[in-house]
């Protein structure tokens, strides 16, 4: 009769101990995922069901720029492009709405494996999150879009400067409502930087010192960075620019602090 080696036996009997465990992961993984792609095609069904709506309000610049009464349009060239264009604003305004519901099935899933001190100190992330994100894109929408859409429009020729021929702006609905998205996209996944560098101050893989540091290369990078998220002009880049190197110096800030508690702990 075969026997097999104690040491062989004892890490067989580890492995079907972790297997156990790790099922249980994947299956409340395989939950939370099911519970967010649910939240995510009902919010997307609303959005649909309200797509013109949420129209109306990312023209709206716009049409105040362009003067609601002035007989202005957008037009649409292809057979199927206003369908996949109110897709497209529907599938946008869902992922952002259902964000904090995709959050907390996220936090749900990683809470358990969290010691309390952990939870305490992710907690404040998680809610800062959904609120740095509104901010970059209320700033968008409500500061941004009125003056760049008044510079582009200000390049409008009217007949009698052009020999009889106006120059005048007829944009397609897709390409409008493609650079509204992606500056409201790009604005507020820009403010979260506080975030990303005081989560990464916390676990050790910066540090205030390496922030200040670098910080001339880091404007001149959020300067590049804003340039290829924003139109050709200056107000635009820089009213993206600079609200980032204001939360780049709270970075500094925050991960210092993060420091001091670190280091306090420790001596105590």
């Amino acid at each position: 009769m075969n026997e097999r080696p104690e040491g062989v036996e004892h890490e067989e009997d580890e492995l079907e101990a972790s297997r156990a465990p790790l099922i249980e992961h994947l299956v409340e993984l395989r939950r939370r995922l099911i519970y967010s792609v649910i939240a995510f095609l009902v919010v997307f069904g609303i959005c649909l069901n309200f797509s013109q709506e949420i129209y109306a309000f990312l023209v709206e610049p716009l049409s105040h720029v362009l003067g609601a009464h002035s007989g202005r349009r957008l037009i649409f060239t292809g057979l199927a492009e206003a369908m996949f264009t109110q897709i497209k604003v529907a599938f946008f305004a869902a992922a952002m709405l259902s964000f904090p519901l995709v959050a907390m099935q996220i936090w749900l899933f990683v809470a358990p494996g969290l010691y309390r001190s952990e939870r305490r100190a992710l907690l404040p992330f998680l809610v800062a999150t959904p609120v740095l994100f509104t901010a970059g894109a209320a700033l968008a929408y409500y500061v941004v879009f009125p003056v760049a859409w008044k510079f582009f429009i200000s390049f409008e020729m009217p007949g009698a400067a052009t020999g009889g021929l106006p120059v005048e702006f007829e944009g397609k609905v897709d390409e409008y409502l493609s650079i509204v998205m992606k500056l409201i996209f790009g604005f507020g996944l820009m403010f979260l930087l506080p975030v990303a560098l005081t989560l990464m101050g916390r676990v050790g893989l910066i540090s205030s010192a390496w922030l200040r540091d670098k910080r001339k290369y880091a404007i001149v990078v959020i300067f590049i960075v804003a340039a290829v998220l924003t139109p050709p002009d200056p107000f635009t880049q820089c009213a993206l620019a600079v609200p980032i190197v204001l939360l780049y110096e709270l970075s500094i800030y925050l991960v210092r602090l993060a420091e001091r508690k670190r280091d306090a702990g420790e001596e105590i």
